[in-house]
């Protein structure tokens, strides 16, 4: 199985990134390495999380206050947010037809 993010999750990755690494140096590097690590379970075990809805999963980070939210979409697990879980629970579902949801 293979992994792709939406646009807008890659960016939210990426400013995650930066955000940590201004509050300390090498934080963002842990918050990377935290997302890895929860891909690799989602990769290991795809449907080991409860739905938040029809298509669609979260898996929580273990350390930092995020979750990846994804589809499995037959050969494809396709990340739709790296969703910090203190803001907007709901936002991710505006990326989606609803239909995809």
């Amino acid at each position: 199985m293979r992994i792709d993010f939406l646009d807008p999750a890659n960016a939210e990755f990426v400013e995650a990134i930066a955000y940590y690494n201004l509050q300390s140096e090498g934080l963002g590097y842990e918050f990377a390495v935290e997302i890895k690590r929860a891909i690799e379970r989602i990769l290991q075990y795809p449907k080991a999380w409860a739905p938040l809805s029809k298509r669609s999963r979260r898996c929580r980070t273990n350390r930092f206050p995020y979750g990846l939210i994804y589809q499995i979409r037959s050969d494809l697990i396709l990340i739709v947010a790296v969703q910090n879980l203190h803001k907007h629970p709901d936002s991710w579902k505006s990326r989606l037809r609803p239909d995809q949801i």
